[in-house]
């Protein structure tokens, strides 16, 4: 199955860390994804999502100081509840790989270039035509990345974001 769907990222930002009592904030946003899904047994798939890279504002107490994108692609297997019926739940856990990249942040701020994490999953697939299906997905992902000044640890920046998304998958 090959799925197209619309993402909204949601950043946790009460994990955000302070900076001398101010907070440190990246901007949630909306973006297409697609994904690929190979069923392995009856019931198990491996899913591969992938994006392109995404840019992000980061702000400080509401002020933007900066942008960084990252690339976040994730592996996972899945568990189907129902596969060829017309409603097909399920879940799904894995890895994210967060690659960080062009960070634009005031001078001698840096962070971590890479970040692996746990994502859980959710979602369910109805079937609305001859191998054509809505989906509907929640992922919990843990994204996270050291914040240095002058190469020195000043904090760890906790995105872990909830990721809902919405679209059509085509099965072949």
């Amino acid at each position: 199955m090959v799925r197209v769907r619309a993402l909204n990222m949601k950043l946790d930002n009460g994990n955000s860390p302070e900076v001398a009592g101010a907070k440190v904030t990246v901007n949630d946003k909306t973006f297409p994804e697609v994904d690929f899904v190979y069923r392995l047994t009856k019931n198990v798939s491996a899913e591969l999502v992938l994006t392109y890279p995404q840019k992000h504002d980061v702000s400080l107490q509401g002020v933007k100081i900066g942008t960084l994108k990252h690339l976040p692609p994730m592996l996972l297997a899945q568990y189907q509840f129902a596969p060829g019926q017309t409603f097909n739940p399920y879940v799904g856990a894995g890895l994210n790989y967060t690659r960080f990249m062009d960070a634009k942040l005031p001078s001698g701020i840096t962070t971590d270039k890479d970040s692996f994490g746990l994502a859980l999953q959710l979602g369910f697939d109805v079937e609305i035509g001859k191998n054509l299906y809505l989906n509907v997905d929640y992922k919990k992902v843990n994204i996270e990345a050291d914040v240095k000044v002058a190469g020195a640890k000043l904090t760890t920046f906790k995105v872990d974001p909830d990721l809902i998304s919405v679209g059509i998958g085509w099965r072949f």
